[in-house]
């Protein structure tokens, strides 16, 4: 059997355009590196708890068609992002609001807060032109140095002042108390986790696992007529003009015999003396009761060939590459490349949802 598509991936991006592609007729081999489907929205049932084994996914979007979209496939639980950020002994609400602002400065009013903020940030002759200047003319001093440096420069493995401003793409800060993070109308979490998700949206269609592309489907066009590749493009074309940069994150996961480790699901550690960003305690996602706990602390890295590739490094040096590999991309006829990896551009689910259904139709 020849297929019409093959597709490399079976994470969110890969999943949408087989659903898509079945649905107008079309036969899809789907493969993944990965013993497991679902990219990394993955999650995985320990203790009873859905475990989120590549970060935090809370999915958040404003577009009701697509929240219309995933709902086919799962009955989300309202589930509402409020992280929190510890540094030393100290703890605060994010997004910055005015639980924020009233622990870190004592203060009772939103003009105080205003006005706080006014006193603290940098006045420059000139716009922003790094990620460091940007936060300090924008919030100050207080939020900069205690919310945000120690975390961001983990997170990149750079000084803030060595970083684009389109890293941090907005602030968020509220003169309310509103500890929801997102602006967004939806947000949950599946009931059962997001591998059930995939699973739904894969039914019918051929899944080859723990399959390198390279090794088994290079020639792909003895198994398809057309190719949608969501790994690397880099990788793709061997390297040519050299890789392009990534963060990558290790993950530390492990059962803690508590009801309740960190009282909620996200916790940053914003300090620099703390080698982890983040601390995820997954039985919150979904208001979990059981008698133990699964936690897992992430740990930044760099993205080195051959490791996952997370967070794509668009500066202006990789950009420029990631163009050269753009023009190469633009002369293949039965080659797309997709997601994350494939366009070199960080995705949201909803993001990703409506670019892969996009992409499904305008092919043939």
């Amino acid at each position: 059997m020849k297929y019409d598509f093959l597709i490399v991936g079976a994470g969110l991006f890969g999943a949408v355009f087989a659903y898509e592609m079945k649905g107008r007729g079309k036969t899809c081999l789907v493969i993944d590196r990965r013993a497991h489907i679902g990219g990394n929205i993955y999650t995985e049932e320990i203790e009873g708890i859905n475990v989120h084994r590549y970060g935090a996914h809370i999915f958040h979007t404003s577009n009701e068609h697509i929240w219309d979209y995933i709902n086919q496939f799962a009955e989300f639980n309202g589930y509402i992002n409020s992280p929190m950020a510890k540094i030393g002994n100290e703890t605060y609400n994010l997004p910055f609001n005015m639980n924020t602002f009233s622990k870190l400065w004592n203060i009772k009013s939103v003009d105080e807060a205003k006005k706080k903020i006014k006193d603290q940030t940098l006045e420059l002759d000139h716009e922003p032109t790094n990620l460091e200047e940007y936060v300090l003319s924008t919030v100050g001093k207080d939020i900069y140095e205690k919310l945000i440096k120690g975390y961001t420069e983990k997170q990149w493995g750079r000084p803030c002042s060595e970083l684009p401003i389109s890293i941090i793409k907005r602030i968020p800060i509220r003169f309310t108390y509103d500890n929801n993070y997102f602006d967004d109308v939806y947000q949950g979490i599946p009931k059962g986790g997001y591998t059930k998700v995939i699973e739904k949206m894969l039914e019918g269609i051929d899944v080859e696992l723990n399959c390198d592309f390279f090794k088994n489907y290079k020639d792909f066009k003895k198994t398809a007529n057309k190719l949608l590749f969501t790994g690397r493009i880099d990788e793709f074309y061997g390297y040519c003009f050299g890789p392009l940069e990534y963060r990558s994150l290790e993950f530390k996961t492990h059962i803690e015999n508590s009801t309740d480790y960190q009282g909620t699901a996200v916790v940053n550690y914003t300090g620099k003396e703390v080698p982890y960003t983040r601390v995820i305690e997954h039985k919150h996602f979904e208001f979990g009761n059981q008698p133990k706990t699964v936690i897992t602390e992430e740990y930044p890295c760099t993205g080195k060939p051959g490791t996952e590739a997370y967070y794509p490094i668009n500066d202006e040096e990789n950009e420029t590459l990631y163009k050269k590999y753009e023009e190469l991309a633009s002369k293949e006829d039965d080659i797309l490349f997709g997601g994350r990896l494939g366009e070199y551009k960080y995705y949201n689910m909803d993001e990703s949802i409506l670019a892969s259904i996009r992409m499904g139709g305008v092919v043939h």
